[in-house]
């Protein structure tokens, strides 16, 4: 079976500093892969060369047979990849109903011109986003914030909202980095529900980039190890967490497992 992603031997320098060296993954169709590794170990730079925030010096990335390595940003958001970001990238000022629409902006076939020519259409293509808004916001459970400004919401909550945002542009493949990072207990459970029913029930294959590693192992089908740039390990998470290179990565022994779980 063909992976939906892949990157080949992907490696990325930034002056004299390699971050991430000859990287090789794929992502299969309807999975939830996780990316996991130490501080520095790459992962985000990974994540930016899939959405074409950066492209790699050498190496390639294949989204579904089709070469995307030289891609902008905004053209690979159109072929079906949303992310979302480490330090929430959310307009503050605007309300969260407001944001979401932004999300559906690699949908929105009418131009100013146009909307003007032909206002009907116009109309109409804005109803069928708002509908699209709309279920995001129940399906996130937030019907009650769709008008607060998202700078006045708690961390958990635009976390939530920023998930939304990527949801919106209806992903093939949603990039995750650190969505859990800086909640608390409860608000990543909520989290990790969404994520799974983003996946189990949408459709939608997961990259996941996160720290909370009962949470990896809880939620992942596959879990790739980086380590200094280089991966170091790929498999289940039971084949993971029993790696002796990932336990030396992690804890600098080999003694101690790392946390378990099973997918719920």
């Amino acid at each position: 079976m063909s992976a939906l992603l892949e990157i080949r031997e992907a490696s990325k320098a930034f002056g004299g500093v390699q971050a991430v060296t000859r990287v090789s993954l794929e992502a299969q169709k309807g999975e939830i892969l996780s990316v996991i590794g130490p501080n520095g170990a790459g992962k985000t730079t990974v994540l930016n060369m899939i959405s074409g925030f950066y492209h790699p010096d050498s190496g390639r990335i294949v989204l579904e047979g089709r070469d995307v390595t030289d891609l902008a940003p905004s053209r690979i958001a159109e072929l079906g990849i949303a992310r979302t970001f480490q330090n929430i990238a959310l307009f503050r000022g605007m309300t969260v109903l407001d944001n979401l629409l932004l999300g559906r902006h690699v949908h929105m076939k009418t131009g100013v011109l146009s909307a003007f020519a032909y206002w009907g259409l116009a109309q109409k293509e804005e109803v069928a986003h708002r509908k699209r808004v709309e279920d995001i916001i129940d399906f996130l459970r937030i019907q009650d914030l769709r008008r607060r400004p998202t700078g006045s919401l708690a961390y958990g909550l635009q976390k939530r909202v920023e998930l939304g945002r990527a949801l919106a542009l209806d992903p093939k493949i949603l990039l995750l980095d650190e969505p859990m990072g800086g909640c608390n207990h409860e608000e990543k459970e909520d989290m990790a529900r969404f994520i799974l029913d983003v996946n189990q029930e949408w459709g939608v294959t997961v990259i996941l980039i996160e720290h909370d590693m009962g949470v990896v192992m809880d939620i992942s089908d596959r879990v790739t190890v980086l380590d200094m740039g280089q991966k170091i390990a790929e498999g289940t998470p039971d084949e993971v967490r029993a790696n002796p290179r990932v336990i030396k990565a992690y804890l600098g022994e080999t003694k101690t497992d790392l946390p378990g779980g099973s997918r719920g």
